[in-house]
């Protein structure tokens, strides 16, 4: 059972379609992880599209205790991998614009505003 409070404590659940990106779950694995009674679910809406809703932590114990724990640990290494390199992304980019803001500065071609 979850601990009390787990359901609202940020980043503890995820929607199915999360778990699919994240773990690479089916809807299928999950649903067989609820009638097994190892997963807790809420059901929910958004715009009348139906989901689930689980917690992270009974999902990583259900992949790692059906799938394996190389397989989670693969899985949450690939997804920190992508997470780092949208990261740098973002962050060549600033410096980017910050270098063209630096050289115009510098020219004195910045008029004031």
């Amino acid at each position: 059972m979850a601990e009390y409070g787990e359901w609202n404590r940020k980043g503890a659940t995820l929607s199915e379609l999360t778990a699919k990106k994240e773990y690479g779950v089916e809807h299928e694995f999950i649903v067989k992880g609820i009638r097994a009674g190892k997963l807790e679910y809420r059901a929910g809406a958004i715009w009348g599209n139906p989901y689930l809703k689980i917690l992270r932590g009974q999902l990583e114990d259900f992949i790692t205790e059906e799938l394996g724990a190389d397989y989670l640990n693969q899985v949450k290494t690939k997804s920190e991998l992508l997470a780092i390199k949208k990261e740098i992304a973002v962050l060549k980019k600033r410096v980017n614009e910050l270098q063209v803001r630096k050289a115009l500065i510098e020219s004195g071609n910045d008029k004031m505003q």
